[in-house]
């Protein structure tokens, strides 16, 4: 039978979710976890390849496996032998057919601003701040040029390996709470640092450092065109979307929703 679930975590002292060799990754944690329950070695699919520093709220993963036991006990299993900045929430009974990645619709994120003068020490885990005066208005309108199908080649960092540039962003938009500013982006699919650098660009533009527009910047296809690649600390993966045939939860719609904020 297949089994997938969904995981928070904290991702300031991991070095990204995929596994690697001389590195701790949460999907070595989470592999080891599920091996310390099952007695076997699990290699896991998942919904999206975070990278170091960047948070997620509801990333998906899934295994095969023929151990039977109760979904309290699977989640409560796993979770006790994980650190506590990793933390399994739900359990879904999916199709054999089912792939965390390949099944998935839409993948969405949001970057976490700061916007104030004054540095405030507990919240550089969880955002960027920016001391500038910004041009909300004007990120709004630049954000919506993202919505459509392009060709993102300005907004992948230089060691992206993926083969095809072309993506669809479905949501672009800004929301402000107080001093923190939170931009949302969905999209079938994203390019490595490719949020942080559409962020990125649009923060240049509302502080009148870049003075192309946002559709000029992709028309050049060219990484040297668009804006600073930001900080991982204020990413966070909101989750995957599936076909509600799968009854899998839904990611997170609005960060400060999430937080009670």
């Amino acid at each position: 039978m297949k089994l997938a679930f969904t995981v928070e975590y904290d991702g300031t002292d991991f070095s990204g979710f995929q596994r690697q060799k001389n590195a701790i990754t949460i999907q070595e944690q989470l592999e080891i976890a599920i091996m310390e329950i099952t007695g076997n070695p699990i290699s896991i699919n998942y919904s999206g390849r975070t990278d170091a520093g960047v948070h997620a709220l509801s990333q998906v993963f899934d295994f095969e496996t023929n151990l039977k036991r109760e979904d309290n006990n699977w989640i409560k299993g796993i979770n006790s032998n994980l650190p506590n900045t990793i933390s399994v929430k739900e359990i879904h009974n999916v199709p054999d057919s089912f792939n965390s990645r390949f099944s998935a619709i839409n993948r969405n994120y949001s970057y976490v601003i700061y916007n104030s003068s004054s540095k405030q020490l507990f919240f550089d885990k969880y955002s960027h701040r920016v001391s500038n005066t910004l041009d909300i208005e004007e990120m709004s309108r630049q954000i919506k040029m993202f919505i459509g199908e392009h060709d993102f080649s300005s907004f992948r960092s230089s060691s992206c390996n993926s083969m095809n540039p072309i993506k669809k962003v479905f949501k672009a938009e800004v929301k402000t709470f107080n001093k923190f500013i939170i931009i949302s982006i969905s999209a079938n699919a994203f390019l490595q640092n490719m949020v942080r650098i559409m962020v990125g660009t649009i923060l240049d533009i509302s502080k009148n450092e870049n003075n192309l527009s946002v559709s000029e910047i992709i028309e050049k296809k060219d990484r040297s065109f668009a804006g600073k690649t930001l900080p991982a600390s204020g990413l966070f993966f909101l989750g995957p979307s599936y076909d509600s045939k799968l009854k899998i939860q839904s990611p997170v719609k609005n960060l400060l929703d999430r937080f009670k904020i």
